[in-house]
């Protein structure tokens, strides 16, 4: 069974499989890239493979890094000829996935996700990039993957932590785009032996699929929408140094707090955000900007990120249930009120 997605150059498979078999299911000539946590859990076929490892984390996904794998793979003779696979979670696929849309002017891309983030968000749509010091995923690529194969039984082998903050994502697609899947997420995922964790996967594949294809070069505002929550999140973790919160933690915060705006514009009612909340916190999520922090804090990481314009704000909201629209034109005041305890 597979997902097709289409791009502007053709198309892809999302797979669905085991750890056993994805070996089997890549092409001749294939180097992996993974991280030091997910290689002591490769399975002996995928060890026998030719690999590059970096340090696991958030802070490894930097041009530094990306410059180290750039000459490792000119060191193992790698070609044109040769596929890239990235075997782990976001971080993995980020950074693999820009080293593969730069080296010799672009190198085919496998995506292997392992964490429940990476298989639900990251893996599918073809963003690449790497973190600057002036925020996140400020520099990067859209690089399609010739595939993607999810293995679901790494997922057992998965922190309890990382599974919670991949159902971050998986919440946030519910919210912008599926009624259906909101009523299924109100009893909370709290493992990954989880029966129905497979089909929510799928649906929430299916949902970036579908964004992604509607709108790929985010020219349109409508893959904007994959970025709820992420606008506060994404300077909620620069501003905490990628070192206090994992990036579905910070989204699940992000969440509510544009939520909170969602709310303060009339977009949807205090209840929404109340059943928002609930939801992140029966999943073991974090939903309050920590003590202390202000909006003058994030703002200059926010006026920063990618859908900004001009002097306002942009920011991806809710306008009910399953349904979210990019906004560009947010007054920082209205922000800053929404934020308010």
């Amino acid at each position: 069974m597979a997902l097709t997605v289409r791009h502007h150059a053709g198309e892809y498979q999302v797979a669905w499989g085991q750890w056993a078999d994805v070996a089997s299911s890549l092409p001749e000539k294939a180097i992996l890239i993974t991280d030091s946590n997910v290689e002591r859990l490769l399975p002996e076929n995928l060890q026998a493979l030719p690999r590059l490892t970096f340090p696991a984390g958030e802070a490894s996904k930097i041009w530094v890094m990306a410059g180290q794998l750039h000459e490792q793979l000119a060191q193992l003779g790698a070609l044109r000829s040769h596929t890239l696979v990235a075997v782990g979670g976001g971080v993995t696929g980020d950074l693999a996935g820009f080293v593969a849309a730069s080296y010799m002017r672009g190198i085919p891309l496998v995506q292997v996700p392992t964490s429940l983030l990476a298989m639900v968000d990251s893996s599918v749509g073809g963003k690449v990039g790497v973190d600057l010091a002036a925020g996140k995923n400020l520099a990067g690529a859209f690089w399609p993957p010739q595939s993607v194969i999810v293995p679901f039984d790494a997922l057992t082998t998965l922190p309890e932590r990382e599974l919670r903050a991949g159902m971050a994502e998986v919440i946030k697609a519910a919210w912008i785009a599926s009624p259906e899947l909101i009523e299924t997420l109100r009893t909370p995922v709290l493992n990954a032996q989880d029966p129905r964790l497979p089909e929510i996967i799928q649906s929430s594949i299916a949902i970036k699929a579908q964004v992604v294809e509607a709108d790929e070069f985010e020219r349109l505002g409508i893959r904007a929408t994959l970025n709820f929550g992420h606008t506060i999140g994404h300077a909620l973790e620069a501003v905490t140094n990628y070192a206090e919160y994992v990036h579905g933690e910070a989204v699940s915060i992000g969440m509510v707090a544009e939520a909170q705006l969602s709310a303060r514009l009339g977009l949807i009612t205090p209840n929404a955000v109340d059943d928002l909340r609930t939801m992140c916190h029966a999943h073991g999520l974090p939903t309050a900007l920590p003590a202390g922090l202000s909006l003058e804090d994030l703002l200059p990481f926010m006026r920063k990120d990618k859908k900004a314009e001009g002097t306002h704000l942009a920011l991806a909201l809710l306008h009910g249930y399953g349904a979210c629209k990019l906004h560009t034109d947010v007054a920082a005041d209205d922000v800053r009120k929404a934020l308010q305890p």
